[in-house]
């Protein structure tokens, strides 16, 4: 397994990259297609430590003030100083309080606080102790930084989520020497965990994926698990599949470097089937951590994928039989080839596995709390037919999209660029999310909107009050926009994919549910696969879906006659409506 350094190595070349401007969310592909484009940087949550050659005037940029600890103790703040900067006549006040800076003489960032000791052990920064009292309210606060008590800098939040860092994000204005200081040139910034990646989209080039779907092709996430030589790396909410438990001790057996992260808290409590599991991967000699807890950096760690030597899965799916095990769930998946693209994902693998707030296999079973889930009593598995093969496709372009990092943005983008038709399967929707409303206003300007969600009991009553919503809308306006329930079907019991097909020119594959806790709150992955033959596959399991339609094109037809073929099936229109996806009974696990 590489070291604790090389992998922290891999994770700071991408975050300096990111800083320094030089990671594009956009890679030109092989036939000039791109990916994402994005016009805004992300927030630069792993600021660059050396002294800025431009800057005038020392500035805040970035506020710690709701640790973990008890009474807040550590908080801190810190400030940006030009080269050789010295602090005597500095403090910083929120009007009630003010705090001396020590006469120093200091470069680059340095962290500012009453408690250094306590401080040290929360930032990577240089830390200096300030002289006098300043407390950064966790309801909200104002800081002005003066010199010799003229103001130079200031900047105001709102309440201070907590774990969570404040990191500025308007780097121009405090450098206007020309402006005032004061209110009206307050510092803007926004919240993120504390360590949390804030990377960007990256778009690789790549020229073929698998595509493939579940309950009909559980062999393909296996097969990659079972064919990694070296590293072999697991990421997932659950994992209480025997068949994965032993392809996972397997590879290690064989020498394969083999890790597995998972949530610590899934909701209702970890599956009953999960403590055997982990057991035998802590005892087959699997490196097993549990992220999660209080201030953890995610509120779930929820992705679902695997980096199998210089190979990626990603899948709407979890590790458990009703998941990849294809004994349950409608779900979507994909495996790329690709170097590039697995050494991002290890970089955010190791990140998110070597966090603060994970703890080893062993000690997260000694607390979990373990639970019988309905239905999980029944050796019967249930056996569906496989009516869609999984299916090598050409693509253009393949990007890595993040939660909480990037994939919010990334998919409004290519929702908002759809020109003729969007495809949506969920199992269901919050009435409130943003990539709901970007899909309606895509409707509005006269894209063809097609959404199917599941029906189970547990989403059903939930789908029924917004389909009357979406209903009455689209009548009102006479929106290309239709909405349909799964109807019951031997091919599945349920729908649990979180998939997405634009100009069936590209699919989104990956764990984001969609309301805003996934996409604000949650570590989630998805893959946004460009290219026809990619945006064709899943276009026709969807049209076999909506129709209930078992049949499915032989994918050696050209994409032409293809689309040509799924265009006939567009009759009829049938509004309903679906809701926020809950966590209940059997549905549990396979969230």
């Amino acid at each position: 397994m590489p070291s604790s350094r090389a992998r922290v190595v891999v994770v700071l070349v991408l975050c300096a990259l990111t800083i320094a401007g030089t990671a594009p969310a956009v890679a030109a592909a092989g036939d000039g297609t791109a990916g994402i484009e994005s016009e805004s940087s992300p927030v630069d949550c792993h600021a660059d430590r050396t002294a800025s050659a431009d800057l005038e005037e020392p500035r805040i940029v970035e506020l710690y003030p709701n640790p973990t600890t008890d009474g807040n103790v550590g908080e801190y703040l810190v400030v940006e100083t030009p080269l050789e900067t010295t602090l005597e006549n500095w403090t910083v006040t929120d009007g009630h309080t003010t705090a001396r800076f020590p006469n120093e003489t200091v470069s680059g960032r340095v962290a500012a606080s009453t408690d250094p000791e306590v401080t040290e052990t929360l930032t990577d920064d240089p830390v200096i102790e300030l002289e006098g009292t300043i407390r950064l309210a966790a309801d909200g606060d104002d800081l002005e930084l003066r010199d010799g008590g003229e103001p130079v800098d200031a900047v105001s939040y709102e309440r201070a989520p907590l774990a969570e860092r404040w990191h500025r994000t308007d780097p121009d204005a405090a450098s206007e020497s020309e402006t005032p200081a004061g209110v009206e040139r307050d510092g803007q910034g926004e919240w993120h965990p504390r360590d949390a990646t804030c990377l960007p989209v990256s778009s690789t080039a790549v020229e073929e994926a698998t595509a493939f779907v579940l309950p009909d092709s559980p062999e393909v996430p296996r097969e990659t698990l079972q064919t990694a030589d070296e590293r072999l790396l697991l990421a997932g909410y659950t994992i209480s599949s025997e068949d994965v438990a032993r392809d996972l001790v397997g590879a290690a057996e064989r020498g394969v470097d083999v890790a597995v992260l998972v949530e610590s808290g899934p909701v209702g409590g970890t599956p009953a089937a999960s403590e055997s599991v982990l057991e035998q991967l802590d005892a087959g000699g699997v490196d097993v951590r549990a992220i999660g807890g209080e201030g953890a950096r995610y509120r779930y760690h929820h992705p679902k994928y695997a980096v199998a030597d210089d190979r990626v899965v990603v899948t709407t799916e979890n590790w458990n039989p009703a998941g990849v095990g294809g004994e349950s769930s409608r779900g979507w998946g994909v495996r790329v080839d690709d170097a590039d693209l697995a050494a991002d994902l290890e970089a955010v693998f190791w990140a998110d596995f070597e966090g603060w707030d994970t703890e080893s296999g062993d000690a997260f079973r000694a607390n979990a709390t373990f639970v019988e889930e309905d239905g999980a009593t029944d050796d019967r598995a249930p056996t569906f037919p496989t009516d869609h093969e999984a299916a090598t496709v050409d693509a253009d372009a393949v990007d890595l999209l993040l939660a909480p990092d990037n994939a919010e943005a990334a998919t409004l983008e290519l929702l908002a660029g759809a020109d003729d038709e969007i495809l949506v399967k969920q199992a269901s929707i919050a009435a409130d999310a943003t990539v709901l409303e970007e899909t309606v206003a895509a409707a509005r300007r006269g894209v063809d909107v097609r959404i199917l969600l599941d029906s189970t009991w547990y989403h059903e009553d939930e789908n029924a009050a917004l389909r009357d919503d979406l209903e009455r809308t689209a009548a009102a306006e006479d929106l290309p926009l239709e909405v349909e329930l799964v109807d019951e079907t031997d091919r599945f019991e349920k729908i649990h994919a979180k998939g997405v097909v634009v100009d069936r020119e590209v699919a989104i594959v990956g764990s984001a549910n969609w309301n805003q806790n996934a996409f604000e709150n949650n570590r989630e992955v998805l893959l946004a696969v460009h290219g026809d033959e990619a945006g064709e596959y899943y276009a026709t399991v969807f049209e076999a879906d909506w129709e209930d339609d078992p049949w499915s094109l032989p994918f050696s037809l050209s994409v032409t006659v293809v689309v040509a073929l799924s265009l006939a099936a567009l009759v009829g229109y049938r509004y309903v409506s679906f809701g926020a996806e809950r966590a209940v009974g059997r549905g549990r696990s396979g969230e």
